[in-house]
């Protein structure tokens, strides 16, 4: 059965919160009924008919086609076993709180992309914002499950207080990732900017090149890890690449110390 399809109209003339629009709250509403959905920010309203032909279909897929940097929220507290797919770019908060399901994205997405995300699958092609996958301000903890794979690059702070799940980057990532991580790990496939596990209590982080760490990280030899190698190999469908890199032996630098963390730093071996 073919998925339940938005098509862009137009560029909506505000920003939109698209929390709403997700398969479980869109069950049972006609399609008269889903386009007088008021989805808009500001004093000035915004429906889903204004912005988005509707097409019906099987619910538990849900498709855009056509995106907007002004599409916030897309997949918020998605359940499992439903599936939401954006063909182009999205903005802020993408599949923030999702239980489950699974979230995929042609183009780039904004700013806390998989915030505080409890167990969906979320892939990007393009790239993704400041704070992928950390906490909104006064959260404690950022994603909690799942799994995150951007194609592209990252901006700062991605992987904020971290909690569990897996994050791969097969880009660059700006400033700071992994800061204050609790636990759960995180890939980098590209390069590193400036501070890398600041603040690291528990968690892991892959880097494809090696950098400087600092003196809160400290060298404890080249290993091969078991349990790196069977993460490698749960995401050769994901991620090949990333996959060859936990597959290689690695040199582990324990940290970050300035807070008593007993989380690691893996890097490929120098030279």
């Amino acid at each position: 059965m073919k998925p339940f399809t938005l098509k862009l109209r137009q560029e909506p003339p505000q920003r939109v919160d698209l929390s709403v629009l997700t398969p479980d709250r869109l069950a049972g509403l006609s399609p008269a009924q889903i386009e007088k959905i008021d989805i808009g920010v500001t004093k000035f309203s915004t429906k889903v008919g204004d912005i988005f032909e509707i097409s019906p279909g099987d619910l538990k897929n849900l498709r855009y086609e056509g995106g907007s940097s002004r599409f916030d929220l897309i997949g918020a507290k998605l359940l499992p076993e439903f599936s939401i797919h954006v063909d182009g770019d999205v903005g802020a908060q993408l599949g923030r709180l999702a239980y489950g399901g699974r979230i995929t994205v042609t183009g780039s997405a904004g700013a806390y992309a998989a915030s505080g995300n409890l167990g969906a699958e979320i892939e990007i092609s393009g790239d993704a914002g400041d704070f992928l996958a950390a906490p909104l301000a006064g959260e404690l903890s950022g994603m909690a499950g799942g799994r995150v794979i951007i194609r592209g690059s990252v901006g700062s702070r991605a992987g904020d207080r971290l909690r569990r799940g897996v994050i791969v980057i097969e880009g660059s990532a700006a400033e700071d990732l992994g800061s204050r991580v609790i636990a759960g790990t995180i890939v980098v496939l590209g390069a590193t900017q400036g501070r890398v596990g600041y603040l690291n209590k528990r968690g892991t982080l892959i880097l494809a090149q090696c950098k400087d760490l600092g003196p809160t990280y400290l060298d404890c030899g080249a290993h091969h890890l078991t349990y790196i190698g069977l993460l490698g190999r749960s995401l050769e469908s994901a991620s090949a690449n990333a996959a060859r890199l936990l597959s290689r032996k690695l040199r582990r630098y324990g940290g970050d110390t300035s807070v008593y963390g007993k989380g690691e730093i893996l890097t490929p071996l120098r030279g």
